[in-house]
């Protein structure tokens, strides 16, 4: 039996009277790859935010590694050290080295000993093309290669659940392709991942399951075959016969 990694189940979030997530239920089996789909404002990285606890929950329960972490006594920071997640914009610290960016949280976060740190952020850098890029800060480097630094950096803490937020939204046409292969390799590895993309292609090809978000609820979920080539809600299709 495939084993449940992370259960969301009536989740509720809204900003005075917008609701922005609306009755959320979702299961992920450790090995999963959960694409989020649906348009801007839709709900998806609200609640990518929210499984990381970045935001706080109105009402449901999500429930990590058979723990409830939306429970008010759970340190935040110990469940961020099991999820990591990624952004579109970056978020690399530019007065700090690409070595030092790596391994800042795994040392002061994980007490992970720096050599061990260092060591696991040189394997990750040189595994996706940055081995020389070390010691250079941020501000050097491409924009595809700083998306490339900010997954090794969620890497580094060695998580169980990988959040991806839009990684590819903020990138020229010609660096995106570079960085899905890396996601597309945590994949075939094993990694287990929930990303918002609009990456259509993408999705089709890697994803175990693909949740279209409209207006806060998750409005259709199935195998990404089903979702592409015969979606059962009116707005699924609509939605993709304008993004295709």
């Amino acid at each position: 039996m495939t084993e449940v990694l992370l259960q969301v189940e009536n989740l509720r979030k809204s900003y005075g009277d917008n609701v922005v997530l609306d009755d959320i239920d979702l299961t992920v089996a450790k090995h999963d790859v959960i694409c989020l789909i649906g348009s801007s404002g839709s709900g998806k990285s609200t609640l990518l935010r929210c499984l990381n606890l970045l935001e706080q929950v109105d009402d449901g329960v999500i429930s990590f590694g058979g723990r409830e972490i939306t429970d008010p006594r759970i340190d935040p920071r110990a469940v961020r050290r099991e999820i990591g997640m990624v952004f579109q914009a970056y978020n690399l610290f530019p007065h700090l080295s690409v070595l030092a960016n790596c391994t800042l949280a795994p040392v002061r976060a994980g007490g992970v000993g720096r050599r061990d740190a260092e060591d696991r952020a040189r394997t990750l850098l040189a595994r996706f093309g940055l081995a020389d890029k070390a010691s250079v800060h941020p501000d050097q480097l491409s924009g595809g290669q700083q998306q490339r630094v900010a997954l090794v950096r969620a890497l580094c803490t060695e998580p169980k659940l990988l959040l991806l937020d839009e990684i590819t939204a903020a990138l020229d046409p010609e660096l995106v392709g570079e960085v899905l292969e890396i996601v597309r390799a945590e994949a075939e590895a094993g990694m287990t991942m929930i990303l918002a993309t609009h990456e259509m292609a993408f999705a089709r090809d890697v994803a175990t399951s693909v949740c279209f978000l409209h207006q806060g609820r998750i409005l259709e979920q199935g195998p990404p075959a089903q979702i592409f080539t015969a979606p059962r809600e009116e707005r699924t299709r609509a939605f993709l016969q304008r993004v295709l």
